[in-house]
């Protein structure tokens, strides 16, 4: 067990938040490149794209900065803990590997500061790192036993690739091993999709977490992914977009083939036995963030759920929007639900009131308050999509009254959505 960080040494570690304000992004740019070089065996864990584009030390930096300021208060990073953990889980990291983070980190805070890491201060920052460390390992070793023994990647192969939309096709993944009965996951959450990447420097495996797209209990887990443009599989310069490994699995990825998938796991899920069961419930997303909310939309439906449920989503136009059939007819079959649908920019072809609703982008206030729910204490709201979209959703849900607590939000990549 490390030692308890004691009050002199708080006092200290709250003493280096300016200093972290000013060089934290310096620390763990160097931080991953010293780490990656000596330990190339972690970079299949390392997401490449977020290294190459600095997203990822932004993001540790930005960790770094919070855990400082709150070192006196943990209990306020629970939630980026749980997102944290639940991140880690689905690409199997092991407690082994925080003795290799910890050595490079501190290493290399003193590498940078120079003679202003004081011992007095590399000894607090050492200890302040093993207490979280071993908090996040004890959450994780929790998360690893409720998976009944997928505890390591498993083959899955694609059964079937649809189009759901000109961005976005769903690809059906059903177990090599017979024998892998597949878990009822929480609607909501995702898997971790490992793939070998040739092209990367003497071929590296990568792994990308996507939402599960339909309900549990079926004998498949079906994810449904974005194409980005302007990628082109094989050109250097297309191996730091961020869609990179999506458009392999559109391109390259055809029926048949396998790929490596995690247990689901996610801090984003539906969850019937702590919901209200008459409670409301509005599931708001942009673009490709109605995945997670079609696997949560698909189990209320599937149950003939009661409570009434608003799905209200924003897409260019019909072209881009997935599911739009499908969502369709599950209004027909279920009265409690009801579409808002906008679209920001309609082709020509296409007829306000048939296949969409309302022209720009979602407005919160162009929604009356029965579709909303606002005026009911106990609806529930989902949101999906780019970040600013989900701050923007949150802060005019609280400017109608509604409760922060029940409005839950999803990110994809690294990182979590800012509060605030």
């Amino acid at each position: 067990m490390a030692p308890t960080l004691s009050p002199e040494q708080v006092a200290t570690i709250k003493a280096t938040v300016p200093v972290l304000a000013a060089y934290g992004e310096t620390i763990t740019r160097q931080f991953y490149k010293n780490m990656l070089a000596a330990n190339p065996s972690l970079k299949s864990i390392f997401n490449h794209t977020h290294q190459a584009t600095g997203h990822q030390p932004r993001a540790l930096a930005g960790s770094l900065f919070a855990y400082a300021s709150n070192i006196d208060d943990l209990g306020k990073l629970s939630p980026a803990v749980e997102l944290i953990c639940h991140k880690h889980a689905s690409l199997y990291v092991q407690p082994d590997q925080y003795k290799i983070v910890g050595k490079h980190l501190l290493e290399t805070m003193k590498e940078v500061l120079g003679d202003a890491a004081t011992p007095e201060i590399m000894e607090a920052w050492g200890v302040a790192y093993w207490q979280l460390a071993e908090i996040m390992i004890g959450k994780e070793a929790g998360m690893y036993e409720e998976t009944h023994g997928w505890t390591d990647w498993k083959d899955f192969k694609i059964v079937r690739k649809e189009n759901e939309s000109i961005e976005i096709t769903s690809f059906y993944l059903e177990p090599v091993d017979a024998s892998l009965k597949l878990p009822l996951f929480k609607p909501g959450q995702y898997i971790s999709v490992q793939m070998f990447v040739d092209e990367l420097e003497g071929g590296v495996w990568q792994a990308r977490q996507y939402s599960l797209s339909d309900a549990p209990g079926k004998n498949y887990l079906r994810i449904s992914v974005k194409r980005e443009e302007g990628v082109e599989i094989g050109d250097s310069k297309s191996m730091t977009h961020p869609g990179y490994l999506s458009n392999i699995l559109h391109d390259v990825k055809q029926v048949g083939d396998v790929v490596r998938v995690s247990h689901p796991f996610g801090d984003f899920f539906f969850d019937e036995k702590e919901r209200d069961k008459d409670a409301p419930v509005a599931l708001i997303s942009a673009g490709v963030g109605l995945t997670c909310l079609t696997s949560i939309l698909n189990k209320l439906a599937a149950e003939n759920s009661t409570r009434p449920i608003s799905w209200i989503h924003v897409a260019r136009n019909s072209g881009t929007r997935a599911f739009k059939s499908h969502i369709d007819g599950l209004v027909a079959s279920n009265k409690r639900i009801q579409t808002i649908l906008f679209d920001s920019e309609p082709s020509v072809d296409e007829v306000q009131g048939q296949d969409y609703n309302i022209e720009g982008r979602l407005d919160l206030d162009k929604i009356s308050s029965d579709v909303l729910f606002t005026k009911n204490d106990k609806a529930q709201y989902f949101v999906c999509g780019p970040t600013q979209f989900m701050l923007d959703v949150e802060a005019k849900l609280k400017s109608f009254g509604v409760v922060g607590e029940r409005v839950k939000m999803e990110l994809f990549g690294t990182g979590g959505v800012p509060r605030i």
